[in-house]
């Protein structure tokens, strides 16, 4: 399964969801419960909005958007709240965000006149035609949203799933380059909210409450052993007994190995990152012997042929300075030369001198 599919499925889930944006928009403090999150159908989401609070659906972009519903001052409020899942760094997020942000706001406007459309009709077909229902103004009637009606707030997270810093633009003035400030002024920023675990300090990591505190843990030092050792060891608690769907989503991203039986309840990620260190331990000696005795033939062959070399050129030498020694015998004894005498001359002995000139 592809790693976008599994982030997608795994902060799809409430609980996970909720705790992203009371990380995000509460600072950690948990306000948001997962039961007030509506989940809808992948392609619409169904917003209380219209006449008489009438539920009207509105198109879906983000990879995971929730609507959250919350009693305040004896009334309901609602927040529309999306979730971008992202492998890589996108350096047009700032304009894909705030596009989404802002299609979610224009069919919110498009489905109000929808509904104040379908209400003055249903009001022309009753008896009393006037009683009970409004009559907009000129203006209302153009432009299809009246007065009194009002947005539900749209706010996108972007999640970077990755061990490596977020580098791109994190709002449409870092992809612009304006040097006047007159102009600039007179431009409406957006900014991406960002949740990148390789530039968030543990601290702030650890406001999560959700097995995502253990996931973002392990994705950011993932590629340092001493330190994911390390924070394995100090949250070993939570490590011990995590859930499947988070070790699918740190194996999908780190792709780390981690390997756990699916009639496991939960899985002690400390002890799978001990097997595998001492499996790769192991394997590493077996093979280093390997390479060792490998090594050790090709230096003994080295070797042999070495000091076979070295004595057949001794062997040589001395074979070449005999025959020259014989030579040199042969001439002095020509020449009238005592054996005696060439034996000292030649450095051999006179029993020897005398073999080579066979006069023993």
């Amino acid at each position: 399964m592809k790693a976008d599919t599994i982030t997608k499925a795994y902060v799809q889930d409430a609980s996970i969801f909720a705790d992203i944006f009371n990380y995000y928009v509460y600072q950690g403090r948990q306000v948001i419960e997962p039961e007030q999150l509506m989940e809808r159908d992948s392609t619409k989401i169904a917003l209380p909005y219209g006449a008489d609070g009438t539920v009207v659906p509105v198109q879906k972009f983000r990879d995971v958007q929730k609507l959250y519903a919350a009693m305040t001052d004896g009334k309901i409020e609602y927040v529309l709240y999306g979730v971008e899942n992202q492998r890589r760094v996108h350096f047009a997020m700032p304009v894909r965000n705030g596009l989404y942000d802002m299609l979610d706001y224009a069919g919110q406007v498009e489905e109000a006149a929808k509904s104040h459309k379908k209400e003055r009709k249903e009001q022309k077909e009753k008896v009393e035609e006037t009683k009970g229902g409004k009559i907009p103004s000129t203006d209302e009637f153009l432009s299809g949203f009246w007065k009194e009606d009002k947005l539900i707030p749209s706010i996108t997270v972007t999640i970077l799933f990755s061990s490596k810093p977020w580098d791109g633009p994190l709002s449409l003035f870092d992809m612009m380059e304006v040097s006047d400030p007159a102009v600039r002024a007179c431009m409406d920023n957006y900014h991406v909210r960002l949740i990148a675990p390789a530039q968030m300090t543990d601290e702030e990591i650890m406001k999560f409450q959700s097995s995502l505190r253990e996931v973002l843990l392990f994705i950011k030092y993932s590629e340092d052993k001493e330190e994911l050792n390390r924070i394995l060891e100090s949250n070993q608690k939570r490590f011990r007994e995590l859930e499947h769907r988070a070790v699918d989503v740190i194996q999908a991203v780190t792709n780390s190995g981690i390997k756990y039986k699916k009639s496991e309840e939960v899985v002690d990620v400390c002890k799978a990152i001990q097997e595998m260190q001492m499996e790769a331990e192991q394997r590493g000696k077996r093979e280093g012997e390997q390479i060792g005795e490998q090594r050790g033939k090709q230096i003994g062959r080295q070797e042999g042929e070495q000091i076979g070399r070295r004595e057949g050129e001794q062997i040589g030498e001395q074979r070449g300075e005999l025959k020259k020694a014989k030579e040199s015998a042969k001439k002095l004894y020509e020449m009238g030369m005592a054996t005696k005498e060439i034996a000292q001359v030649v450095g051999y002995s006179v029993e020897e001198v005398e073999k080579w000139l066979r006069l023993v």
